[in-house]
């Protein structure tokens, strides 16, 4: 069985830098998805997520697809219980606690516990952060819930220890999908300098000077998604971006 925590552990420690692309199956799909695979087959980043706020396409079906072209893990980062598939290598078992909406606080997780427990996956408790990305999210919208203002760093800061203590395993800062800004560098420092989980940052990010600033930030693993989308021979820009991050300086 796989150890995919121990492995961002790891990078972690020895200061490197993991991209995670993001595939929403419902957006995913004939010509994008086989451009999207043939460009990752030879530009291949750390991890896979596979998922999305309001997915109704067959997630089992994409990872099959997925395992059997690209060497790499496939970790679900699912919107929902429906979304669970022992296909994957690892769950992000997300809790919403930007929110205070108790079914994705803890309701949703009751529906797939069991069947979860009897698989072989790898569960990785997550808390979930939802950060103003600059226009209302499907996160916000499918979880009746209202984002941490950019702003308020401190309150970021808080619900990020309040995860840490309830035995999390991995913070994620969002910004939701196609949001218009990225989480502000400053707010990733101040969630760092409070915090010895590994942190997860996703949304708004673009380009590979807004991949870099977020790694600067103490970002141990971002995740893109939307822009590739329409644009999946970037794929290549922000791998490459990835993997070279901080040899330069280390020479």
């Amino acid at each position: 069985m796989k150890n995919i925590y121990k492995t961002i552990l790891l990078n972690r420690e020895a200061n490197r830098k993991m991209l995670a692309v993001l595939l929403d199956p419902d957006q995913c799909r004939g010509g994008i998805l086989a451009s999207t695979i043939a460009i990752l087959k030879s530009n291949t980043p750390d991890l896979i997520f596979v998922g999305g706020s309001h997915t109704v396409t067959s997630i089992d079906s994409l990872i099959d697809l997925l395992k059997e072209e690209i060497k790499t893990n496939i970790v679900l980062f699912p919107g929902n219980a429906s979304q669970f598939s022992t296909q994957a290598d690892a769950l992000l078992y997300l809790s919403l606690l930007s929110g205070r909406n108790a079914e994705f606080l803890i309701g949703q997780h009751l529906t797939s516990a069991i069947a979860i427990k009897k698989s072989d996956i790898e569960v990785i408790p997550t808390g979930y952060l939802l950060i103003d990305g600059g226009k209302p999210s499907s996160v916000e919208y499918i979880s009746n819930t209202r984002p941490i203002p950019r702003d308020k760093k401190e309150i970021a800061l808080s619900t990020a220890v309040a995860a840490e203590l309830l035995g999390m395993r991995l913070v994620y800062l969002e910004a939701g999908s196609g949001a218009n800004l990225p989480i502000p560098s400053d707010m990733i420092e101040y969630v760092r300098s409070g915090l010895s989980l590994p942190i997860i940052v996703g949304g708004g990010i673009k380009n590979t000077n807004q991949l870099t600033e977020a790694f600067d930030a103490g970002a141990d693993i971002v995740v893109v998604g939307n822009i590739f989308e329409t644009e999946p021979d970037k794929i290549s820009e922000f791998v490459v971006c990835t993997h070279s991050y901080g040899k330069e300086t280390s020479n």
